[in-house]
This record gives C-alpha cells, sequence and structure tokens, in this order.
C-alpha cells in the first residue's frame, strides 16, 4: 500500500486484543466527575487525555470494520478519512476555545511525531527483531515527494506573510491567502486520493482493507455485522468529543501551573494523545514484519495532517472570532523541514535497518527538548 492515507490497523474488532487499552477507560467516568466537580484542572487534563487513547483505538477498530465490509477501495477511503478523526475534534474544540497557537503548533506536532517518532520506533523495533526490512521503494518514492511537497506548501505561506503584513489590507490578505492554499491542499488531497482508487497497483487503497481482511481471518475472529461498529464508531465520537472538550478547558491553566507553554503542550502532547494508539499499531506491524504497512501508517497519517485536517481546520475557524492562519512560525518550519528531509532519506531507497530509526528518534528528542526550553511561541492570528 502507498502511504498516500493512512491504513488501517492491522487487527479484528476483538475485545481481547484492546484490552491493554480498555483498561483506560475507566478514566472516562473519571473524567466527567472531574470536571462536573470542579477537580484540579489538572486531574481533568490527565484523565481526560488518558481516557481519548482507548476512545481513539475504538473508533479506529469500528472504522476498520465498516471499511472492510464496504470493499476494499472504498474501505481505504473510509480509513483514509477517518484516520485522525479523534485529534481533529481535539483540535476543534481548541479553535472553539481561541487556542490558536496551540492548533497550529498541534498540526505541526503530529506531522513531526508520525515522521519522527512513529517512523522511528517502527524501524527501530523492526529492524532489531528481523534485521534489515523491504519495502515497496516505487510507493515509498511516492510517498516521500509527497511529503517534501506538503512541507513546502506549508512554508510558502509564512514566507509570503511579512509582505502581507505591509498592506493596508493586511487581515483580509491573510486570511484570503490561508483560505487559498487551504483549497488547493484540499483538491491535492482529492487528486491524490483519486490515483490511488484508480490505481491498477495492488500496493494502494484497497491493500489497506485487504490488510485488515487478512489479519482477522488469521486470528479466526468472526464476521462482525456492520451495524453494530458503526454503533461502536458513533459512541467512541460522542465520548472523544466529551473528553476533548474537558481536555482544551484544562489547556491553560495546566501549561501554566506546571511551567510548559502552550506550544509544548500542542506540538508535543496533543499529538500523542490522539495518536498513540495509531502509533502502537505501526510498531506492532514493524515487529511483525509488515514494514510497508508501517510505513503506510507513518507517512500516510503525516500526508493527511498537511493536506486535508490542516485546510479543513482553517475553514472550521471560520466559526469562530479568531481565524486560523496557515502561518507557522521558524521553529515549526524548521522542525518541519528537517523532519521531512529526514524521513523521505529513510523511506526511498526502499529498506530499513533499526539504526535510521535511532536516526530519527534522535531528531525527534532534539527538537521535543528544543521546545520543551523554548518559553513562549506566538504565532500569527486575526482577531
Amino acid at each position: 500500500m502507498t502511504a498516500t492515507t493512512t491504513a488501517p490497523k492491522p487487527q479484528g474488532f476483538n475485545p481481547r486484543s484492546l484490552l491493554s487499552l480498555n483498561l483506560l477507560l475507566i478514566f472516562v467516568p473519571i473524567a466527567i466527575l472531574a470536571k462536573l466537580l470542579g477537580w484540579n484542572d489538572l486531574v481533568v487534563f490527565i484523565t481526560a487525555g488518558l481516557a481519548i487513547i482507548p476512545l481513539s483505538e475504538w473508533l479506529g477498530h469500528a472504522t476498520e470494520i465498516v471499511a472492510t465490509r464496504t470493499g476494499p477501495k472504498i474501505g481505504g477511503l473510509i480509513n483514509a478519512t477517518l484516520g485522525n478523526a479523534a485529534e481533529l475534534i481535539i483540535t476543534f474544540f481548541a479553535l472553539r476555545a481561541g487556542l490558536i497557537d496551540l492548533v497550529r503548533a498541534s498540526i505541526v506536532g503530529s506531522i513531526l511525531g508520525n515522521l519522527l517518532l512513529v517512523l522511528g520506533f517502527s524501524v527501530l523495533v523492526g529492524g532489531l527483531k528481523n534485521g534489515i526490512q523491504r519495502f515497496e521503494r516505487r510507493a515509498a518514492s511516492t510517498n516521500s515527494t509527497m511529503v517534501i511537497l506538503a512541507f513546502l506548501i506549508l512554508a510558502i505561506p509564512s514566507a509570503f506573510d511579512p509582505a502581507l503584513l505591509a498592506s493596508i489590507d493586511a487581515g483580509r490578505r491573510e486570511l484570503f491567502f490561508s483560505e487559498g492554499i487551504a483549497v488547493i491542499m484540499i483538491i491535492l488531497y482529492a487528486m491524490f486520493m483519486t490515483y490511488a482508487l484508480r490505481s491498477p497497483q495492488p500496493d494502494m487503497l484497497e491493500d489497506s482493507a485487504e490488510a485488515a481482511k487478512e489479519v482477522i481471518e488469521e486470528e479466526g475472529q468472526p464476521a462482525v455485522n456492520i451495524w453494530p461498529a458503526i454503533l461502536i464508531l458513533a459512541l467512541a465520537t460522542i465520548g472523544i468529543v466529551f473528553m476533548s472538550e474537558a481536555l482544551v478547558g484544562a489547556v491553560e491553566p495546566v501549561a501554566h501551573s506546571i511551567g510548559l507553554s502552550q506550544f509544548f503542550v500542542g506540538i508535543i502532547i496533543v499529538p500523542l494523545i490522539g495518536n498513540v494508539a495509531e502509533h502502537l499499531v505501526a510498531v506492532r506491524v514493524a515487529y511483525k514484519n509488515r514494514m510497508d504497512l508501517s510505513m503506510s501508517i507513518s507517512l500516510g497519517s503525516s500526508l493527511q495532517v498537511a493536506l486535508f485536517v490542516a485546510p479543513v481546520l482553517v475553514f472550521i475557524s471560520l466559526l469562530f472570532p479568531q481565524k486560523l492562519l496557515l502561518v507557522f512560525n521558524g521553529y515549526e518550519l524548521l522542525a518541519l523541514a528537517t523532519a521531512s528531509v529526514v524521513a523521505a532519506q529513510v523511506s526511498q531507497d526502499g529498506e530499513s535497518n533499526w539504526l535510521e530509526g535511532v536516526q530519527l528518534l534522535t531528531l525527534y528528542a532534539v527538537l521535543a527538548l528544543a521546545f520543551f526550553l523554548l518559553p513562549s511561541v506566538t504565532g500569527t492570528s486575526i482577531h
């Protein structure tokens, strides 16, 4: 499968396979009580964040079942569309709360997390277990090119912004530019998805749904009716909505009380909370020597955030007083540039080893340390 989309998790809808994460569901009622009873904001933030993890896992598994029952190509499209649903919900509430800098940081953090942290751990664990791992070079080359292209598209508004600020109607020009870029990015993503759907290659979207079916059959799990899966998907989404609202509401007081910048919370913590379940899956399939699928999860999710989630958030922000601009600060752009180049280099040759995983993780650790020590970063927003 090419990494143009987020691959489904290669497991069936089996509660036993989710046992370890299911234990975290206890934090759902705790977070609700903490919110309703006005407990300490740190307690609300931690419990809500922990509750989102198993809910996002159930959301992913329900999506997978719906995908496997709708045919391989449509199934792959469903997985691609709902791959970052949890993070999209979190950032929606952040936009509603006016936390524009946090939203921008979370976009960058999600891309960094997938390109460096997830891919790094996957390559490291898979390499230690299986030695040199090989994957489809042609698909990896296509996706690595798309990763660099996505970075360049995100960087262009930031480069032109100082000139736009010099104009009389700077606010209108900035917003129009971000909206125009967002439309172009969504069109590009749609064209990429169309190519994946129509491609005769076996490693396109259809492989994502077929991979899920194969593993379900390998584990001997019975077929699951689509309607229970849809019900679980709806309930998990509702749960994530409530937990995200509690999480976002506690971000500012928690960041202030423990001495973290809103920027660090957005670029490191929020992406981890929204994507940790998917991250674990990428590492797991790499351990099983299915590096093609692991690579598609990592790169595909990064592309989806950059080309779909980010522009969608631009238009969602129009519902609120503060608008989201695709204007990133220099630290974010530097991080995106280094991550996209290094990840592209690792994925282009069609093989990986554990040392490359160490290299990716080292870069992520350096960036995380820099963001932790950075006292405050303020982006550009229209009020």
